[in-house]
């Protein structure tokens, strides 16, 4: 398998493939800046150490891909498009991914909010709350896929991508004294399960960007209870809280209605989670040395990384929810008790996914599935 490319410079054309004639709610331009200004940048990114880098995801990635689809029997249609990106160009993939995936939202709310003469001040302001949400990410992740990857006319079949963030992961390498190419492949190892889930099983991208689309499309919000909110926004992260972990947008916004839809879409993502720490960490025992303290050491830095993280605080899957925690202990109960191959189960379509009390429940999901 040839390796695939690994790019180092920002992505471009943020948001290219989308044309509406609403304006958007959002000033996503401002958004880049402050997410540039926020998430800062580490000297190590120019370093010596980013040619060994380059090398080494190169290598890690066909590496972990293969492991993956051994380990988990789920094969992805192609090799998968690994970047390494500094902050700025993660930024910049990630709005680009974002304005597809809020686009049903973003349509809805930029009619409204257009004939309203507080337009201007609320595009601004959602853009400076949205960007300080993604350069606080952007300081923490260290790998990410994206399933939304915008249509690129110069690679027609690239949809989707697996970015590795080169500073955040050489500065924990420095920090913490990693071995980098075990670091690198145990990075590399949970993204590429989400790919393989995502690619691997033919209905679940679909599946879940419905579920998405419809809670979106549920949302009924009014342009002046939304600055009202935004508002609130602000004077929580002033506090140091954020205003996303009871409900995210979704909570500030929609009405009880969504319930049922969300926490469908709460139980995939910690599955999702829960299955790739699973894979990750019984792949690192055996292939890279020092797993178990990088695990100890990243504990506190649990959090999903990128479009995916982002959407379920926007869209409040988390809620009071640790979906790591919670689907990792799911998996492992699955494995206990009936073995590896029985999680293969959920993969067999919607209905076999499991309920969120199945996933405190693995017993109960296990006798309704037959597994």
């Amino acid at each position: 398998m040839a390796s695939p490319p690994v790019v180092d410079v920002p992505i471009e054309g943020v948001g290219r493939d989308r044309v509406t004639s609403a304006p958007d709610p959002v000033d996503w331009n401002l958004a880049v800046r402050v997410a540039r200004r926020v998430a800062g940048r580490e000297p190590l990114a120019a370093s010596y150490l980013a040619d060994s880098m380059r090398r080494d995801f190169a290598a890690v990635t066909v590496e972990a891909e293969a492991l993956v689809t051994d380990f988990t029997g789920l094969r992805p249609p192609g090799p998968a498009q690994g970047q390494l990106l500094d902050r700025s160009g993660w930024v910049e993939a990630n709005v680009a991914s974002m304005r597809r995936l809020l686009a049903p939202l973003s349509d809805k709310l930029g009619e409204r909010v257009a004939q309203s003469p507080l337009a201007p001040v609320g595009r601004r302001v959602a853009g400076t709350e949205m960007g300080m949400l993604l350069g606080w990410a952007g300081k923490r992740v260290l790998g990410q896929y994206d399933l939304l990857v915008p249509e690129d006319p110069d690679r027609p079949s690239a949809d989707d991508a697996v970015y590795y963030v080169g500073p955040n992961v050489l500065g924990l390498e420095k920090r913490y004294a990693f071995r980098p190419r075990d670091f690198r492949l145990w990075i590399a190892l949970h993204e590429l399960t989400h790919r393989a889930q995502f690619t691997g099983v033919p209905w679940l991208r679909p599946y879940f960007l419905s579920l998405v689309e419809r809670s979106l499309s549920l949302v009924e919000p009014d342009p002046t209870r939304l600055l009202r909110v935004l508002g609130r926004v602000a004077d929580d992260l002033r506090r140091g809280r954020n205003p996303l972990d009871d409900g995210g947008l979704v909570g500030l916004l929609a009405t009880t209605e969504q319930r049922e839809l969300l926490n469908q879409t709460q139980a995939l993502m910690s599955l999702l989670e829960g299955h790739g720490n699973l894979v990750m960490n019984r792949l690192g025992r055996e292939h890279v040395a020092g797993q178990e303290r990088m695990a100890h050491i990243l504990q506190s830095r649990r959090s999903a990384g990128g479009v995916t993280g982002l959407v379920q605080k926007l869209l409040g899957f988390e809620m009071k929810m640790r979906q790591y925690e919670v689907g990792e202990r799911f998996c492992d109960a699955v494995a206990e008790q009936a073995g590896l191959r029985a999680l293969d189960a959920a993969w067999q379509g919607p209905e076999n996914l499991p309920t969120l009390d199945e996933l405190n429940r693995p017993a109960e999901w296990l006798r309704r599935v037959g597994a």
